[in-house]
């Protein structure tokens, strides 16, 4: 239980003096006190202690001393259940976050270790208020690059994103995506990196939320020692770096106006001047930009530039919530499953048309990302091999004890499966259930048309033909 104290406090585990002045300092920031541990065994001859008893939190690096990592959070959580505890691992350390998971580990973030996201973390983890069980956010994101053909989603508002992102994505375009936190951008970013003929390029990600409105003009065009204040070094912009590729400019609607005159300078004259520099320098880049904020609001309210959201709104598209194509859920969960289970540690994870019923009742304020966690936590946890409507009991709780009814009953008029009876009991219309087996069929086949096509008993152009009279833009 997180104590009363203003100061709360966190043991770390690590044997790196330096590592733990690091950890320690960005702690400090949070407002967390840190006692230290340079081993595992030390860690729990502390627990016992006065020290240890008022401990908040325990942060673990994955090389401490001592016992296994998944061994000690095992023991650790046998001497104190509750006590929240989070991992550190290596950047390719998924199998190491996956067996301290399993054993008990309330989250893990990786190295490099952003101090934000750390904080984010230990913030996390003795919250009280928040989502709980299954719905606890994850602090890492399981990046796994995807191609095109491997994005789930048929409901057509997705599916013509989907359309406009393969199209601009063989253009030189700046391209600029929209949408709701967790919806999908940065996947959508990357897969226009590579299915674009600059795949073999650099892709550079900035994230303006997370830097400091005074330093995104250095960030995205470098500066030159002494330019102001703390540059101490000259240092290379993301637009250079990028040079030949693509950057992906994430939450451009936090870029301060002074910032967003030179980045429209830029993409008219495709040169890059540092900051207190006065060297101009060709720089061949395509910029994608996402955001999660109407930038038509902010040019009303004059904090984003008209002339550069044109400039950056050659190819535009906006990602629908999945609350918006609930019918995607079924499909999409089963393939971030398939790509769960694929990672070090796990193994082939099952769903049942029930627990389906489950996921797709739910509203998904977090969107894609948040589904993911979800599964991973609930494929983490569970005993077994299939998840079933008992891996979801936040969820459950959450709808008001779950959704009863036969598995293709359409929920919240969407369908997992194909709905075959209207609500007074007679069938639907055959045009309408036809609809619905093409959309289940793109998203199961992910996207591939040819493969719908053939696995339906039809030509190409007659599936595209139906395609259309349905209203679906299509990538493929």
């Amino acid at each position: 239980m997180t104590n009363t104290r203003d100061t709360r406090m966190v043991m770390i585990v690590d044997s790196e003096p330096a590592q733990q002045r690091f950890l320690a300092a960005l702690a400090s920031r949070g407002g967390w006190r840190s006692v230290i541990a340079p081993d595992t065994d030390t860690a729990l001859a502390k627990l016992g202690t006065q020290e240890g008893m008022a401990l908040d939190a325990v942060l673990v690096d994955q090389g401490a001393p001592g016992m296994d990592i998944s061994e000690f959070v095992a023991e650790l959580r046998r001497w104190r259940p509750a006590l929240p505890l989070v991992v550190i691992t290596m950047r390719n350390g998924v199998e190491v976050a996956v067996g301290a998971m399993r054993a008990g580990a309330s989250d893990f973030v990786q190295k490099p270790i952003a101090p934000d996201r750390l904080l984010e973390a230990l913030d996390r983890v003795v919250s009280t208020g928040g989502p709980q069980g299954e719905l606890r956010p994850l602090t890492e994101k399981l990046r796994a690059p995807l191609a095109f053909e491997e994005i789930i989603g048929s409901s057509p508002n997705f599916r013509s994103a989907l359309a406009i992102a393969a199209k601009a994505a063989r253009a030189r375009v700046p391209v600029m995506i929209n949408g709701k936190p967790g919806t999908g951008k940065e996947v959508f970013a990357r897969a226009i990196h590579s299915a674009s003929p600059r795949a073999r390029g650099q892709l550079v990600m900035v994230d303006c939320s997370a830097v400091s409105p005074g330093l995104i003009g250095s960030g995205l065009f470098g500066h030159e020692r002494g330019a102001f204040p703390g540059a101490f070094d000259r240092q290379v912009g993301r637009l250079v770096q990028a040079d030949g590729g693509s950057i992906i400019i994430d939450h451009v609607e936090c870029i301060p106006l002074e910032t967003q005159a030179k980045l429209v300078e830029f993409l008219n004259s495709g040169e890059v001047q540092m900051i207190g520099g006065s060297i101009r320098q060709s720089v061949d880049v395509r910029i994608i930009a996402t955001s999660t904020s109407p930038l038509d609001k902010l040019i009303e309210a004059g904090h984003f530039r008209e002339d550069l959201f044109y400039a950056l709104s050659s190819a535009q598209f906006t990602l629908p919530s999945l609350s918006e194509r609930r019918g995607d859920v079924g499909p999409l969960a089963r393939h971030l499953l398939a790509r769960i289970g694929g990672l070090p540690g796990m193994g082939p994870i099952g769903v049942t048309d029930d627990a389906l019923r489950l996921l797709a009742a739910y509203a998904w304020p977090g969107n894609v990302r948040q589904l993911q966690d979800v599964l991973f936590r609930a494929a983490v946890e569970s005993k077994t091999d299939v998840l079933t409507s008992a891996d979801f009991r936040a969820i459950e709780a959450t709808l008001g004890g779950g959704v009863s009814g036969d598995s293709n009953v359409a929920i919240n008029g969407e369908a997992i499966g194909v709905t075959l009876y209207l609500p007074d009991g007679n069938l639907r219309p055959l045009e309408e259930i036809e609809a619905d087996v093409i959309r289940l069929a793109i998203g199961h086949y992910r996207g591939r048309m040819s493969e719908v096509a053939r696995r339906l008993g039809i030509g190409r152009s007659t599936l595209y033909r139906k395609l259309s009279d349905l209203g679906i833009d299509t990538a493929a």
